[in-house]
């Protein structure tokens, strides 16, 4: 009887942990801008080391360009705003398991990103580049055999590093956007996969020491959902819309990037804009 017992005390816990892996597997239930409105905040996952996008301040307040996107979002909405700094690694899995509504998180619209998050239209423009020493000859991808190079693990810039570099180059990954950054200025890598506004945190650390020098790829960074949440994606492409209209994207841009605002594609391959 006592076995008997056993065998069926384990069968139900087998079930139970069964019925909680599926639970888990599941993606985060779809939530709609109406239930944000009824909950008064919306949550939004942000870089939380990587100026101008995302930061926190030694006063511990997020800023940056998507801080104050994803500001600007919340009060059209009418609700406030509740930010998650991540890391670059988990920024897609803090979404799809329902820690955050949407990421205002530097996320560069590719393709295979696509297959795991719904974009918005595009707010903003960057490039992935190759940061070096001004006094490195380095003029061709070929050049990059030469040097050790940083990255950001997982990021466009790993992608395009790994991509671009001959065989046999040294690649460094680094736990997100400031490490890889601190792994050039400390000299633990000679050369830096990053984006356009790397320059000013590097000038910064080791002014007038490093440059750009090759330019791997142009990039629009959009605002994330979960696939087929189709209410919060064109309410967020309703008010991308309004934002470049109105003048308060250029103010945004003003204020961090210190440059004008690009023209924006109205369509990008593999990307689309609207949830289906």
């Amino acid at each position: 009887m006592f076995k008997s017992m056993l065998t069926r005390r384990n069968a139900m816990l087998g079930a139970a942990a069964l019925v909680a892996a599926v639970t888990l597997a599941q993606p985060a239930a779809a939530i709609t801008p109406e239930e944000i409105k009824a909950r008064g905040k919306i949550i939004v996952g942000i870089q939380g080391d990587n100026p101008p996008w995302g930061f926190v301040t030694s006063g511990g307040k997020q800023d940056g360009l998507d801080a104050d996107i994803a500001t600007l979002f919340a009060k059209e909405l009418g609700v406030s705003v509740e930010f998650v700094p991540l890391e670059v690694n988990n920024r897609i899995p803090a979404l799809t398991a329902g820690r955050v509504d949407v990421l205002f998180a530097t996320m560069a619209m590719l393709p295979d990103r696509a297959k795991a998050v719904q974009f918005s239209k595009p707010y903003v423009a960057n490039a992935i580049v190759l940061i070096g020493p001004k006094s490195a000859e380095i003029k061709t991808n070929a050049d990059m055999a030469k040097f050790t190079i940083g990255v950001a693990k997982g990021a466009a810039q790993d992608t395009q590093v790994t991509k671009n570099a001959p065989e046999g180059t040294t690649i460094r990954r680094y736990d997100g956007d400031a490490a890889s950054v601190q792994a050039l200025v400390s000299g633990q890598v000679e050369t830096l996969g990053g984006n356009i506004f790397y320059m000013d945190r590097v000038n910064k650390a080791r002014p007038g020491e490093f440059e750009n020098k090759l330019e791997f790829q142009k990039l629009y960074n959009g605002a994330c959902t979960r696939l087929g949440e189709k209410e919060i994606n064109a309410a967020l492409n309703t008010f991308i819309d309004k934002i470049k209209a109105n003048g308060d994207l250029k103010a945004v841009y003003d204020k961090w990037m210190k440059v004008p605002v690009p023209e924006f594609p109205e369509t990008l391959e593999g990307i689309p804009f609207a949830a289906k």
